[in-house]
């Protein structure tokens, strides 16, 4: 169901519906501050598992999680004081950032390493989703593996329709990427170069 939402001020009712249909499980295409994205809560583990086959993903691949803010961060990563100045510097922003993870991460979400993959982009409506709903939900582009992501919710409504219970149109967006970025040794490495600028991390 193609659901439309200012991008601004993102209307409490229609948020309020979303939620609910979160916390019952609920799989959501959103706007980001790049893409379109695909998620649902990071508890659900049944979502998740139908998002892995709804885009024909690989399963060693983790999903990376959206937060709504820094402490919401530190409550699912560990934050040392040089990664805690780097996210509070270029978040909110088209950063992925890979921390080490805390006990509190789901087992479906954890890479081989046990770190996870973070962003707060830089789009209110996903913020207001995430605040409202009281925990992460996981992103990933709305597109099926080995295509190239939708910027356009129609699309997405076409493409996955039936399989989602909410398609949020927050307008046209690009079908560019965040940049990813590992935090998790002494030094910042660019692991994706997408929106987000990396000339920092060399420094």
């Amino acid at each position: 169901m193609l659901l439309t939402l200012d991008s601004e001020h993102p209307q409490p009712h229609q948020v309020a519906r979303v939620v609910d249909c979160l916390k019952k499980g609920g799989i959501i295409a959103y706007p980001t501050d790049t893409t379109y994205g695909i998620g649902c809560s990071i508890f659900n583990k049944k979502g998740i598992e139908r998002i892995y086959l709804m885009k024909g993903r690989e399963r060693r691949k983790p999903f990376s999680f959206i937060c709504s803010s820094l402490s919401e961060v530190s409550h699912y990563a560990k934050v040392g004081n040089n990664a805690f100045k780097i996210l509070k510097r270029y978040l909110p922003g088209p950063y992925t950032f890979i921390l080490e993870a805390t006990r509190d991460v789901p087992d479906l979400l954890l890479t081989r390493q046990k770190t996870v993959g973070i962003r707060i982009p830089e789009n209110r409506i996903c913020l207001e989703l995430v605040q409202a709903l009281g925990n992460p939900i996981i992103t990933t582009s709305a597109n099926l593996s080995g295509e190239d992501p939708a910027g356009d919710p129609y699309i997405i409504e076409d493409t996955f329709g039936h399989q989602l219970d909410f398609v949020i149109d927050g307008g046209l967006l690009t079908t560019d990427v965040s940049s990813v970025v590992a935090l998790t040794g002494d030094t910042p490495e660019v692991l994706r170069t997408g929106v987000g600028d990396v000339s920092w991390c060399s420094h």
